[in-house]
């Protein structure tokens, strides 16, 4: 019988490889310490990505696999994560307290960009992130009406210089919206239109955050590139349909964010497959795999491939997201890979760009 030892306790956490950092713990470095005493074990692991949903899973199955080995009595697992921050491109200065601002952007209007940017922001709180959304659609925001904010609200001020957002189901939101009246359309020209933006992003009080979610306006044009060429974003998740009209705007997205060099962080792709409620018929109503072949070619991933579903619009609708009204239903848990998935690519590129050498050069 081998003596219980660290090198044995690691080659047990080694047979858990974790799905979204695509290696295993270990190699990870997700493993902050290991105590043996006689026959007890005890691990403290600390994941980079927000991971709520999993922690437990994670505990019990890393501590089944310990328990398998010769000599141990008693195995004690515990399993948290911790954000990493993400540097923005072009080395911009990062917002104060914010750690990672990502932008949920499509090419084209009409393909649930909206939806998509609302439902990752809860998914990545309901895995116990700190989530703030800004509506930066100036010219059509619609955060407000998804998240029940009633009409007519109005974000305090604090000491005649900050906004202070709104609260609404776990996340803090700032939207034009809110300074405007509802019926009153914003006739403004790019430059005023960019200027507001950057002050809703810049001029807000977000506390501490682990992720911003953007929900960019549709289109390539002066609100996108403000935002892409004066905010520090870590990445972007683009949004499509299968059609091939959406699928062209798409990739002109991509193209822009990698001129910009902001990372594209995956594809998600909308109205994928309508399912007859009366029959149970499977069509897909804009095309097939469109989605994949966009991801394929960008050499990105597809995050999600998402229905075509009459729940999915009347819940936003009515201020109740997906994720916020059914949070265990097939629907939510997708949308909760989603933000585990970028989490998880967010994290990664963290590490890269830490360990990343640095030249000098000495002229002497």
């Amino acid at each position: 019988m081998s003596e219980l030892s660290r090198p044995l306790v690691e080659q047990a956490i080694r047979n858990y490889q974790d799905p979204y950092l695509k290696r295993d713990l270990i190699a990870a470095g997700a493993v902050e310490s290991i105590e043996i005493e006689g026959g007890k074990v005890r691990v403290a692991i600390c994941l980079s990505y927000p991971a709520g949903g999993l922690c437990n899973a994670i505990g019990q199955l890393v501590s089944s696999a310990i328990s398998n080995l010769d000599g141990v009595t008693d195995t004690q697992v515990n399993v948290r994560f911790e954000v990493a921050a993400h540097p923005g491109q072009h080395n911009l200065e990062a917002l104060q307290s914010v750690k990672n601002v990502v932008a949920v952007a499509s090419g084209k209007g009409g393909v649930g960009k909206s939806t998509t940017a609302v439902n990752l922001a809860l998914a990545l709180s309901a895995e116990g992130a700190r989530v703030g959304i800004l509506d930066a659609d100036i010219y059509g925001p619609s955060l407000g009406l998804m998240l029940g904010i009633a009409e007519g609200t109005r974000p305090q001020v604090r000491d005649q210089k900050w906004f202070v957002p709104v609260e609404a189901q776990g996340l803090k939101l700032m939207s034009m919206a809110f300074l405007t009246d509802d019926r009153t359309p914003v006739v403004w020209r790019g430059p005023m239109a960019s200027g507001a933006l950057q002050q809703l992003m810049t001029q807000t009080e977000w506390g501490e955050l682990d992720y911003l979610v953007v929900d960019m306006p549709p289109g390539t044009g002066d609100i996108q590139l403000t935002l892409s060429q004066q905010v520090p974003l870590a990445g972007a998740v683009i949004v499509t349909t299968p059609q091939d009209l959406a699928l062209l705007d798409a990739k002109k997205g991509v193209e822009m964010f990698n001129k910009v060099n902001v990372p594209v962080l995956g594809i998600v792709e909308n109205m994928a497959v309508h399912i007859c409620s009366q029959c149970g018929h499977a069509e897909h109503l804009f095309g097939e795999g469109g989605g994949t072949r966009i991801a394929d070619l960008y050499d990105t991933d597809l995050l999600a491939s998402m229905p075509l579903s009459m729940s999915i619009r009347e819940q936003v609708d009515k201020g109740q997201p997906t994720v916020a009204a059914e949070p265990d239903g097939q629907l939510a848990t997708l949308y909760r890979e989603v933000a585990r998935q970028v989490g998880a690519t967010l994290a990664l590129r963290a590490e890269q760009a830490v360990a990343a050498p640095t030249i000098s050069i000495n002229e002497d």
